[in-house]
């Protein structure tokens, strides 16, 4: 799986980020996965045109004390979908800025 990975986080800086995506990001029902919506402007032509898979999004999983944000991109209705796959760089440059975002928003040290 190639993925974003951001490790060596605290305890404390762990529990915001948790805390950002429970009220940012869709959970999965999976404890400490969540899903990041891509906006539509920025779906593939593909994706464009499965309008039956749209939304199309990202995963976020959390470790004790690590992020991984998956560059897979995909929907959440069908998982056998041509339409899903790994991110276009425009939609790499969206997932590495959501990194950054919660970064800078909640002060968190790396």
């Amino acid at each position: 799986m190639r993925a974003y990975l951001i490790d060596e986080i605290s305890p404390a800086d762990m529990k915001k980020i948790n805390n950002f995506l429970s009220e940012n990001a869709l959970a999965s029902g999976i404890e400490k996965l969540f899903w990041v919506r891509i906006p539509d402007d920025l779906l593939s032509e593909l994706q464009l045109r499965h309008k039956d898979c749209q939304p199309h999004y990202f995963a976020i999983e959390l470790g004790d004390s690590w992020i991984k944000l998956e560059f897979l991109i995909r929907n959440l209705k069908k998982m056998r979908c041509n339409c899903n796959g790994y991110c276009t760089h425009a939609q790499r440059e969206f997932i590495l800025g959501y990194a950054q975002n919660i970064i800078d928003k909640l002060g968190i040290r790396t």
